[in-house]
């Protein structure tokens, strides 16, 4: 069984075809994958399979931001070209979609309907960068592979086990009957984190305590107890928590009225600036990339350091509140992007944590890619570095679902 999942960011498009014959928990590799990094002038993709990489090529897209254009040409790639993983696009079994956000009704693996593309729709306004993009992928591949049955896997559904007391927000108590709450996002690969360290230290799930911190363009942790969703940073939409790439995470309410009334700013203009325009690239003047921002940093540059010195206070005061929303800490999970592949950020952030118990081997955090324990032998909490392995786990959700009574939204 041949499973295409298409997993769009809020800068990229990724997608890989995985090959479910041999059905296994393990991680797989996929037999063809393909990404596409958004700019505002180009879109460079690049595609590979198991025996051919494709150079990049930078495609100019322009005011009308042509995505559609840009991922049809990808997926096509799948069957044609050097590079094909399959011979022809019948191959493809199931298209898994990852979509960010379910709204208050969307809360589990789904096969999709028209029904369920109304649902996606109506979460849009939630999660402005991501659920429109995403919707537009099931369209085109419901257009592409017309044979495959499309699938929605929700980034919202691991946070479902949260306690009401972490959900509600401390408004109206109406307000939750309207839907607003606290959501929780990045599930899907925080829930593959807390398996796959509980695999690592040989671990029954329901043991450890862990803190998972999902550091990407998007940040967010969870607090995880008992393999569940205990407490996470992002809330009804995934601008709120930890400072991200280009996104403000929590700040001050009234700074919104503020800018309303005493600024003149749309509520359009609000949203680009909170979405597009802060974070590290608001606060550096010059870039959302923590690559950069640390290159910058090590240089010189006061507005990198001032970037690099707020995101690290900000991600351990989250870190700590999560510790405190499960009663302890018993292992500290970096992944994603920044998670898997900044040192800096993970020593900074365990020397601030020290007082948790937290200690860093020093040699181990320069480790080369890949899934490692950076834990000092002294350190009383286990420090885990764990690949972002989302679109495995969203192809392993399709094949659980294929193997299941099908679930829809009628």
């Amino acid at each position: 069984m041949k499973i295409l999942v298409l997993n769009a960011g809020s800068s990229t498009q990724k997608c890989a075809v995985f090959d479910f014959n041999a059905a296994s928990d393990e991680v797989i590799s996929p037999i063809w994958e393909g990404r596409i990094e958004w700019s505002q002038a180009f879109a460079s993709v690049t595609t590979r399979s198991k025996t051919h990489q494709s150079p990049e090529e930078r495609i100019p897209v322009g005011p009308t931001n042509d995505h559609i254009g840009v991922t049809r040409r990808m997926l096509e790639g799948i069957w044609t070209g050097p590079g094909a993983g399959v011979s022809s696009a019948r191959e493809i079994d199931l298209v898994g979609h990852r979509i960010v956000h379910g709204g208050p009704y969307l809360r589990e693996t789904v096969v999709v309907s028209p029904k369920t593309k109304h649902l996606i729709e109506s979460a849009a306004p939630f999660a402005p960068l991501h659920n429109q993009m995403e919707l537009e992928g099931v369209n085109l591949c419901e257009e592409i592979f017309s044979h495959a049955q499309q699938v929605a896997v929700f980034d919202t559904s691991f946070h479902r086990t949260m306690p009401q007391f972490a959900t509600l927000y401390p408004g109206p108590y109406e307000w939750a009957k309207k839907g607003i709450f606290r959501y929780g996002f990045h599930g899907i690969n925080h829930e593959y984190c807390a398996k796959r360290a509980a695999s690592m230290l040989h671990r029954d799930l329901s043991s450890p305590k862990l803190v998972t911190c999902h550091l990407g363009n998007g940040c967010s942790l969870a607090a995880i107890a008992d393999g569940k969703s205990v407490d996470t940073t992002m809330g009804f939409t995934p601008l709120d928590g930890l400072m991200m790439g280009t996104r403000s995470g929590a700040i001050d309410p009234a700074i919104l009225i503020y800018l309303a009334q005493r600024c003149d700013l749309s509520p359009e203009q609000i949203d680009s600036v909170l979405n597009y325009e802060s974070g590290l690239l608001g606060i550096s003047g010059h870039s959302s990339d923590m690559r950069e921002i640390v290159r910058q940093m090590k240089e010189g540059h006061p507005r990198s350091r001032l970037a690099f010195d707020m995101f690290i206070h900000i991600l351990c005061k989250g870190i700590a509140a999560m510790a405190a929303a499960i009663n302890g800490m018993d292992v500290l999970v970096f992944t994603a992007g920044i998670g898997e592949n900044s040192p800096d950020v993970r020593e900074a952030a365990c020397n601030r944590l020290s007082f948790l118990g937290v200690k860093i081997d020093l040699e181990k955090n320069i480790s080369p890619r890949g899934d490692n324990d950076l834990s000092a032998a002294d350190s009383s909490v286990r420090i885990l570095k764990i690949r972002a392995q989302e679109d495995w786990a969203i192809a392993r959700e399709c094949s659980n679902l294929r193997q299941e009574s099908t679930r829809t939204v009628q």
